[in-house]
């Protein structure tokens, strides 16, 4: 038995090499012709496979063919997009650059039986004839295609997120509800599309879930109804003002007003009432510009910003921006206001410190305006703050400024009253239970000094009027300017001018150290 069986082995071996002996005759008379001629018709052996294309008897070139083609017909597959609540949109994935990535791999395929000594290519046609060999297609998208996809399509799947808020109507308090946003991860959603296809697809239509962020709103319900209580309130009056400028103070109250701000929440004056535009309500009033006063639109806004500010003192918030104005203003005490200037970005900010959300509330009767700020009331029963304005210096203008204006005719004349400069703080003074425990001092503001000014028109023809006007301008006096504007406009004599009497001269004072103080706050911009 044990002799049989190697005599058996020997003749398997024997008929092998015999067999492989014959493919190599084969091969060699084969080789008789042109070569060229025969790698032209050198096919691909039966059994090869590109991924799931069948590249059996094919030449490279026509193998390369078939693949491609199928390649273009798989870019017409659906890709179904999900998001949530069951919307879908398609898309192709020739739409997307689907492209062949691994063309070399026919190569692979064609070198199977035809490369090699004669014994490998035998083996490699020999298990060919029991077993199919299948090599990887490789296919991918168009990375920048995809981006541009989902760029163009994101819009689609993002929602703004819409937070609980509080409203006052009819003197009570309604709540909203708020609503979960949505916006697509286009970075998460892009991996995923392009894995899709480079890794392991089947070349059929397939399903793919968008990478969708939730975001949900800010507060709850619960959080709101806990604002019942006034934590600051505070009134100024508007009575003596233009149509013009009290317009501006209505709108202004109004864009600022209904406002909820949750713990941590900053709250932007400029943020919530600009643009100064007509197309947003505003008129042209005065305001202030770098010491003169001039129309513009939005005048009088500051009131607002002010009013606001000093509602925030009696609530305790803190306070993050804070300007005074460039001038004294009437309507509050020194160091009162809290000056803006869209131009020059001077805003008013606070934050809401407290643990619970707050909620603005501003409106304007009889001319008059209160902003009163609403939230839960924490501090001690016993627990009052007060403010109190102290003017630390009162500087009178001395002479008057006249601007000579050649584009103004002779006879115009408008004049701006002087304003006193001022130095002040702003104490805050706490009391528990009627005792005063602490006092400090919250801000320090410093306001110019502008003489009384006058801007009078000098453009005429008559030679007579413009040297009495130029005289008058000489003599430092309004009130003589003002006569002799009065005069030309009426046709009447022209009055004369007295001028100034040189003062007779004086030693020099003796120099004196000036007390160190801050220079005072200077805004570019408008302030209303």
């Amino acid at each position: 038995m044990k002799n049989r069986s190697i005599l058996y082995h020997r003749s398997r071996i024997l008929a092998n090499l015999a067999a492989a002996c014959a493919f190599a005759g084969a091969v060699f008379l084969a080789a008789g012709g042109s070569a060229r001629a025969a790698a032209a018709d050198e096919v691909i052996p039966a059994g090869i496979y590109v991924g799931p294309v069948d590249v059996s008897g094919c030449t490279a070139k026509g193998a390369r063919e078939k693949v491609a083609e199928f390649v273009k017909e798989a870019g017409t597959r659906t890709i179904t997009l999900h998001a949530q609540e069951g919307e879908t949109q398609t898309v192709t994935p020739g739409e997307l650059g689907l492209s062949w990535r691994n063309p070399e791999v026919v190569d692979e395929a064609f070198s199977y039986g035809h490369r090699g000594n004669v014994v490998k290519r035998y083996k490699e046609l020999k298990d060919l004839e029991h077993h199919t060999r299948t090599l990887g297609l490789q296919v991918a998208l168009d990375e920048k295609k995809v981006d541009a996809y989902l760029e163009e399509n994101a819009e689609r799947y993002e929602q703004e997120a819409v937070d609980y808020e509080l409203h006052r109507v009819n003197g009570e308090f309604v709540i909203t509800d708020g609503c979960t946003g949505t916006q697509l991860d286009q970075e998460g959603t892009r991996r995923k599309i392009l894995n899709t296809v480079s890794d392991g697809w089947d070349f059929d239509d397939a399903e793919i879930e968008l990478v969708i962020e939730v975001q949900e709103p800010v507060g709850s319900k619960e959080q709101l109804e806990s604002v019942k209580d006034v934590l600051g309130t505070f009134t100024t009056s508007y009575k003596s003002s233009s149509g013009a400028r009290s317009a501006n103070v209505e709108n202004g109250c109004r864009l600022a007003s209904d406002v909820t701000l949750y713990p941590g929440d900053e709250f932007s004056v400029l943020q919530h009432i600009t643009p100064f535009t007509e197309e947003n309500g505003y008129k042209l009033a005065a305001s202030y510009l770098q010491g003169q006063v001039v129309d513009s639109f939005g005048g009088g806004i500051c009131q607002v910003s002010t009013t606001l500010y000093n509602a925030v003192l009696l609530s305790e918030l803190e306070v993050t921006e804070r300007h005074c104005h460039s001038m004294i203003v009437s309507y509050v005490s020194p160091s009162s206001d809290a000056a803006i200037a869209e131009s020059a970005n001077t805003d008013f900010r606070f934050v809401n410190n407290t643990d619970t959300p707050i909620y603005i509330e501003g409106h304007t009767e009889n001319k008059t305006m209160t902003f009163t700020i609403y939230g839960k009331e924490t501090r001690d029963p016993g627990h009052k703050v007060r403010y109190e304005s102290e003017t630390l210096e009162k500087i009178e203008p001395e002479g008057e400024n006249i601007i000579a204006d050649g584009s103004q005719p002779a006879g115009s004349i408008t004049i701006q009253s002087a304003h006193l400069g001022y130095k002040a703080q702003l104490w805050k003074i706490v009391e528990e239970d009627g005792k005063e425990v602490s006092r400090e001092v919250i801000n320090k503001s410093n306001y110019k000094l502008v003489p009384r000014t006058a801007t009078v028109g000098t453009a005429t023809d008559d030679p007579a009027v413009a040297d009495r006007i130029n005289q008058a301008i000489a003599s430092g006096s309004i009130d003589q300017c003002k006569a002799v504007a009065d005069a030309v406009r009426a046709g009447g004599e022209l009055p004369e001018v007295a001028m100034p009497q040189p003062a007779p001269e004086e030693a020099p004072p003796a120099p004196e150290n000036p007390p160190a103080e801050a220079p005072a706050e200077e805004n570019a911009g408008e302030e209303g």
